[in-house]
């Protein structure tokens, strides 16, 4: 048996984290944090801390929109994920 036969990556393209980070800059997102509350806009930026900035912005509290934000800056300790979204923004 050689070292030959046994693949470390799937065929095809492998995406790291950063790789996907970086695909989803400018698409919609779902920002959920630590504290349950979820934060779906744009993505404009992020670096390496996790620090998010977002445009078109709208704060989801148990699952209810209770506010809009034209900008909104989160900082990344309190991120729990990053989600990309499948439906437009104001659907």
């Amino acid at each position: 048996m050689t070292g030959d036969s046994v693949s470390a990556q799937p065929t095809g393209s492998a995406k790291t984290p950063a790789d996907f980070l970086k695909s989803i800059r400018g698409r919609p997102v779902v920002v959920k944090l630590n504290s349950g509350v979820d934060y779906r806009g744009v993505l404009a930026c992020l670096d390496g801390y996790m620090n998010i900035a977002m445009e078109q912005t709208e704060e989801y509290v148990n699952g209810q929109l209770k506010n809009k934000y034209g900008d909104a800056f989160i900082r990344g300790n309190n991120v729990l994920y990053i989600s990309t979204t499948k439906r437009t923004l104001g659907d």
